[in-house]
């Protein structure tokens, strides 16, 4: 049984991180792909938290160990890449490239960068979408969000093997990353 190629996704809030893992789950549709998003991780019990300049509360879904199973992320991603199912498995997600048990998993590391303003403005537009305010979309990236970018999402840009400009997805670093991972994948078939 063959090991699947496995490729993890970090980077900012709206980055382009699930663009990036919709593409490519596109471009590999003739292979048997399967995806995971963190954001199917999130804990019901999430506690509260105050903002670090404001004190207002806040429930934290942006500090990972509070935020999401990661232990059970860790096991579904092991366990898809043992079940011998898969040829390319993508894990996506803003803390993707945060924790180690995650990253040792990983074949291939990317990270998605975008700039600040335009990451915010796609959230609004995203949040706004599912019914979200304007002020409480603002407040809470303001108070909290771009902190815990500070904290967590940023730092780990240091462990992608790759790093992704997501303002725009410019063809040119899809092309990279497709044509990498489609050479793997055929070094991985023609070891059979």
């Amino acid at each position: 049984m063959k090991k699947p190629y496995i490729v993890g996704i970090g980077g900012g809030t709206a980055s382009g991180k699930s663009t990036l893992c919709a593409r490519l789950e596109q471009v590999f549709s003739g292979w048997r792909v399967r995806a995971f998003h963190l954001d199917e991780y999130f804990r019901e019990d999430r506690p509260t938290v105050e903002a670090p300049f404001t004190g207002k509360p806040y429930r934290d879904d942006n500090h990972p160990a509070h935020t999401l199973d990661l232990d059970r992320a860790a096991a579904d991603l092991a366990e898809a890449a043992a079940s011998g199912g898969y040829d390319l498995i993508l894990l996506e997600g803003a803390w993707a490239l945060s924790w180690e048990t995650l990253r040792e998993q990983f074949d291939l590391k990317l990270f998605v960068d975008c700039r600040s303003d335009e990451r915010l403005v796609r959230r609004i537009r995203r949040n706004t979408a599912w019914g979200l305010s304007f002020d409480e979309i603002t407040n809470v990236y303001l108070d909290l969000v771009r902190y815990r970018h500070d904290e967590f999402v940023e730092p780990a840009r240091w462990y992608a093997d790759l790093v992704l400009n997501g303002s725009g997805m410019p063809e040119t670093g899809e092309r990279v990353v497709t044509d990498y991972i489609r050479t793997q994948l055929d070094q991985k078939e023609d070891s059979k």
